[in-house]
């Protein structure tokens, strides 16, 4: 019998070895809504240390729910990730700005300041509200900071964070934040072809990145990279009739796997949605977490790291639970079941078989062409698609 511990030491440094490896694509594109490029930390001095800490310490609780991992997209590397922060004082916190640090040995250097709406744009309370320079922090609330961070194709990625939180005239440090506990997965396309569009990834104003969501007892960020792909031809998403699924340039597409895996769940059976209107929306079935991603599959990519597809076309889910799939391998077509207004897929890559009760990871797609705002071609490698220009595969 194998060393499973060797086995699965030698798997980690065989993907740690795919990212690192390759080579980063110097033509950039267009940040994604509430993404900031940092400071080289080479050229940056160090933060000075300050007075001695105060006594009783600032009552704010500081804390990364789940630690990012640099991968590249569009040019760039990202560290995707939220601060979650507590007051636990009993009065009310003004909160006016955030330093990211790079943490190094005794010295710390600020990568990104944020303040003033580049702050509070980022800034989401528990329960509602807002947070800004006339609405503090209240007692025993909290509220979640959305922070991406892009780096330089030739700047250095830090192996730790730190965040000072500035609190009008004093400022509360939270604790030292590994970087780079998952390694990214490179996978294959989910879909094929021309005319793609990777719609709602990353940007801070559509609805999955900011989709914290409790599950399982836990509040968690399972969309936190999901991509909804449609396709877009000549400008449009449809043509014909819009209460009509097969009028959409995206349906009935099949989609594949994007690694050699084990499938852990496949379901079908669930009826497409009529597409959403300026008349509403009213789904084919009522909405529960059962039903939430329609008809679906999910593959056990190894390693703690799942792939789903969901919304899919009824009876046009091809393998079974306990299967083995080869990588490229149809699975079914895209539809518009579950909680879909427009055919789709949503695809993500996630800690947990549960599209929900999981944190979201990120992850790269071998190679593709991405069209840019001017209209031309660059060819990708190894990078998280981006944007609402058109992909191909």
């Amino acid at each position: 019998m194998p060393n499973i511990v060797s086995s699965g030491l030698a798997l980690l440094a065989a993907l740690w070895a795919c990212e690192l490896v390759a080579a980063p694509s110097v033509s950039t594109l267009a940040l994604p809504n509430g993404c900031e490029i940092a400071r080289d930390i080479t050229h940056i001095p160090r933060v000075a240390a300050g007075t001695a800490p105060a006594f009783p310490p600032m009552q704010l609780e500081i804390r990364t729910p789940v630690a990012p991992t640099a991968f590249r997209a569009g040019g760039y590397r990202y560290l995707v990730y939220e601060l979650q922060l507590s007051n636990y004082s009993d009065g009310p916190l003004p909160v006016t700005g955030i330093d990211v640090l790079a943490s190094a040995d005794a010295e710390d250097r600020a990568l990104l300041t944020l303040s003033g709406p580049r702050l509070y744009d980022r800034l989401s309370p528990i329960g509602g509200g807002k947070i800004d320079h006339e609405h503090p922090l209240e007692a025993g609330r909290s509220v979640t900071a959305y922070l991406c961070v892009a780096f330089a194709h030739d700047a250095r990625v830090p192996a730790r964070l730190r965040h000072r939180v500035l609190l009008s005239g004093v400022a509360a440090t939270g604790p030292t934040v590994v970087v780079g506990h998952h390694p990214v997965r490179v996978l294959a396309s989910p879909v094929q072809g021309a005319h793609w569009i990777a719609d709602n990834a990353l940007a801070l104003d559509r609805h999955h990145r900011p989709g914290l969501f409790v599950a399982g007892g836990s509040a968690q960020i399972s969309r936190r990279y999901a991509i909804d792909w449609k396709r877009r031809i000549e400008g449009e998403f449809q043509s014909g009739d819009p209460l009509d699924v097969r009028s959409y340039h995206a349906y009935a597409q099949p989609v594949y796997a994007v690694a050699d895996a084990t499938v852990v769940r496949a379901r079908d059976g669930l009826p497409d949605n009529v597409p959403r209107t300026p008349a509403g929306f009213t789904p084919a079935v009522p909405l529960s977490m059962e039903t939430l991603a329609g008809n679906t599959v999910v593959l056990d990519l190894g390693g703690g790291q799942f792939a789903h597809y969901a919304h899919l076309q009824p009876r046009s889910v091809s393998v079974q639970a306990g299967q083995r799939v080869r990588r490229g391998q149809p699975l079914g077509r895209i539809g518009n079941s579950g909680d879909a207004r427009w055919p789709h897929l949503h695809f993500q890559v996630s800690t947990g078989a549960d599209i929900m009760d999981s944190e979201g990871l990120p992850f790269a797609i071998e190679r593709f062409g991405a069209k840019d705002g001017a209209g031309g071609w660059t060819d990708r490698a190894r990078e998280f698609p981006l944007g609402d220009g058109e992909l191909r595969f």
